[in-house]
């Protein structure tokens, strides 16, 4: 289940990467939500979201709390 979350999230954050704002409270809130193995692989999976959307960037330092 906690893998479902973790797909779940990366679709969420897919669909509002449009809105930097938006971007950033969801990942927030997904921070909050995710086990800490599941942050680092986002963070990952982020840094290539990052290179089509550079205005993304500003959110990452949310991924260390």
């Amino acid at each position: 289940m906690a893998r479902a979350m973790f797909e779940y999230t990366k679709t969420i954050l897919e669909k509002v990467s449009f809105n930097s704002a938006l971007f950033c409270k969801e990942l927030q809130k997904a921070v909050g939500r995710l086990l800490p193995y599941e942050i680092q692989e986002l963070e990952i999976w982020i840094k290539q979201l990052i290179l089509q959307n550079p205005d993304l960037k500003s959110c990452v330092p949310l991924l260390r709390g």
